[in-house]
Formats: C-alpha cells, sequence, structure tokens
C-alpha cells in the first residue's frame, strides 16, 4: 500500500504512524534503534504489505496493468488504491481527509529527528506537496506517477498508468472496495496481536 493508506491504517496512534510511514527507509539493524511504538508501525507496515501482495483481489487489479506495466503493476497499484481512499475518504473517516494530512504531517514533523535522511528528503516534498491530500485527485496520481516515471532505471511508463485508472476505474473501484474492507479488519487485528507481542499499548 501507499502513504495515505498506511497512515490511516495506524489507526490514531502517534508512534504507529512514523514507523508505518517510515517503515521502507529503515533497514536491518536500523529497526532496533526505535520504541515499541515506533517498532510495531515498521512491522505493521510489513504486514500491511505482506497481505496486499499476495491477496487475491490485488491480483485481480493488477491484471488490468502487467500487460503494459509488467512489474511496475504492483506500484501502480497501491497508488491506485490512495486515489480510491482519498476520492471516498468520508465512508472512513469522520476527520476531511485535509485535516487528517495536515495532522499527519505534524506527527511526523515532531519525531523528524528520529527518521534516516532518505526519509526526511521524500517527506519534504510530501508535506510541501501535500501529497496524502492531493491523492483524492487524477492530477494527484498523475504527478505521483510522473515522479516515479522518472526515477526508475529503465523506461517504466508508469506516466501513463493513469489513463488505465480512467479506462477502468469503474473495475479498479469495485476491487479496492472490496479489498480495503479486508485489508482495514487484517491491520487491525494485527496491530492488536502485535501490540500484545512487544508488551505495547
Amino acid at each position: 500500500m501507499n502513504f495515505l493508506a498506511h497512515a490511516y491504517l495506524s489507526f490514531g496512534h502517534v508512534g504507529i504512524l512514523v514507523g508505518n510511514l517510515a517503515a521502507d527507509f529503515i533497514k536491518g539493524k536500523e529497526i532496533q534503534r526505535y520504541d515499541k511504538e515506533i517498532l510495531i508501525g515498521i512491522l505493521l507496515h510489513r504486514e500491511i504489505d505482506t497481505f496486499t501482495d499476495s491477496h487475491p483481489l490485488v491480483k485481480a487489479g493488477q491484471s488490468y496493468l502487467r500487460p503494459r506495466f509488467r512489474h511496475y503493476s504492483t506500484v501502480i497499484t497501491d497508488i491506485f488504491f490512495d486515489y480510491f481512499l482519498g476520492k471516498n475518504w468520508e465512508r472512513y473517516s469522520g476527520i476531511p481527509l485535509e485535516s487528517f494530512a495536515n495532522q499527519t504531517y505534524q506527527t511526523i514533523d515532531q519525531h523528524l529527528n528520529l527518521l534516516p535522511d532518505s526519509f526526511k528528503n521524500m517527506f519534504f516534498w510530501m508535506k510541501s506537496q501535500n501529497w496524502l491530500y492531493h491523492y483524492c485527485e487524477i492530477e494527484g496520481i498523475q504527478k505521483a506517477l510522473n515522479g516515479l516515471s522518472r526515477r526508475t532505471t529503465f523506461d517504466s511508463k508508469m506516466n501513463e498508468a493513469p489513463e488505465v485508472l480512467l479506462e477502468k476505474e469503474a473495475e479498479f473501484e469495485v476491487i479496492f472496495f472490496a479489498f480495503f474492507k479486508e485489508l482495514e479488519t487484517f491491520a487491525r487485528h494485527k496491530l492488536l496481536e502485535l501490540q500484545r507481542i512487544h508488551g505495547s499499548h
């Protein structure tokens, strides 16, 4: 999943949010530097990604993308799901999306000194361009995929993926609603399990 989904699936826990958003930037033994809440957020992020990558509904969505984008279809699907989460935000949260995004940036700012430079560099752009809010717009998805496309070694054509989103939006949205319901249930249960294991509440 992408940043907005990981932020939402932190369920309002400050340390969980920090670890969940920064997890991909924390490698190997670096995880041992963090307190229990951030550690659990990192582990929850990884569990969410494993659940997502192996889910049949997600694979069904990727089937629309794989012929054209091959292994990049995984990244594209994650960003598409953030689009549908943002677009349908009021179904999932009583907090307006713009307020949620700003609260998330404030939380990360308060813990930024703990996080790797690679995350800090990415977060600068996330906050200044308000990625979390703009994922709800096709233009925001286009900018995200343009950026990813520029950073790939090979010609990924990810910048062309919004064309597929517009063409198959109804199909992707049905997949998103069905999958995200399962993912949210999984993440809530997994968070409780991780809190029990690591003695955090």
